[in-house]
């Protein structure tokens, strides 16, 4: 218990996490990070088989009409069986079933199967993080989605763990950037949980959202085939930051790209 403690100091200690995002950060445009997708380097048949089973049990009665209904379908699912708790930093398939079985799960977690089952459905996909300009010790950031919905030809962001989406003065929902051009710009932002068993903390939006001072950026190039590989083979010897660390050095790593910001003048 002690040590676990201890691991999970230094993961979050300021010199860590500063210089992780150092080393794998990348100043992008908008239209840099416009081609990037989860599903350019994870394939279909590379998804673990568990995931393929649960996407089975979630679509039994047939697959969604639209790429939001599939967003609104596969969210509700994941929020009504997974309670959420402590992160996890094992392989894929052993996270879903850690988190089903109601033992664990924090926002990346979420983001990161959700990625899973969004390929396994043939749906484009990404992850987002954030974190603050200036660098505050005291956030420890957020992660969360972003689909593709072709019959809006338009990428929407989703927040699967509040099953939560974005809107300005219509109902078509809000990409990332279309969020945060808005609220840099000072314009109307709405928001609206999908499922009716949530009751929004509006203090929580704020606080991974809506905070003038929250920065975006684009989780690119995560391979989880070879993460998964790495977290089997050496997670029984080496904690989890030296694994992602040995990744770095192998140049098999994923990294962040910043479209709004400059991250040097953040970190």
């Amino acid at each position: 218990m002690i040590f676990n403690k201890l691991i999970w100091a230094l993961k979050r200690h300021p010199f860590l996490y500063t210089t992780r995002f150092k080393l794998l950060s990348k100043n992008a445009s908008i239209s840099e990070v416009s081609k990037y997708n989860y599903n350019q380097i994870n394939k279909k048949e590379d998804i673990p088989k568990y995931f393929h089973e649960i996407n089975e049990v979630v679509f039994f009665d047939g697959e969604a009409k639209t790429d939001l209904k599939f967003i609104k379908k596969i969210s509700n699912w994941l929020v009504k069986n997974i309670k959420g708790g402590p992160g996890l930093s094992v392989p894929s398939e052993e996270a879903l079933k850690i988190m089903l079985a109601g033992q664990g799960g924090v926002c990346s977690d979420m983001a990161q199967i959700f990625n899973n089952f969004c390929v396994v459905n043939k749906k484009l996909v990404r992850e987002w993080g954030s974190t603050r300009a200036p660098f505050d010790k005291d956030y420890g950031g957020h992660s969360f989605n972003e689909v593709y919905c072709q019959e809006l030809n338009k990428w929407v962001l989703v927040d699967v763990s509040y099953c939560t989406l974005f809107y300005s003065d219509n109902e078509i929902p809000l990409s990332v950037i279309e969020l945060y051009q808005l609220l840099r710009s000072d314009k109307q932002i709405r928001f609206a949980s999908f499922n009716n068993a949530i009751e929004l903390d509006e203090t929580i939006i704020y606080k991974n959202y809506l905070n003038p001072q929250t920065v975006p950026f684009l989780i690119c190039d995560y391979s989880n085939k070879t993460y998964d590989k790495f977290l089997k083979l050496f997670r029984p010897y080496l904690p989890v930051f030296a694994i992602h660390f040995l990744l770095y050095l192998l140049n098999k790593s994923y990294h962040y790209r910043f479209p709004m910001d400059d991250y040097k003048k953040i970190f």
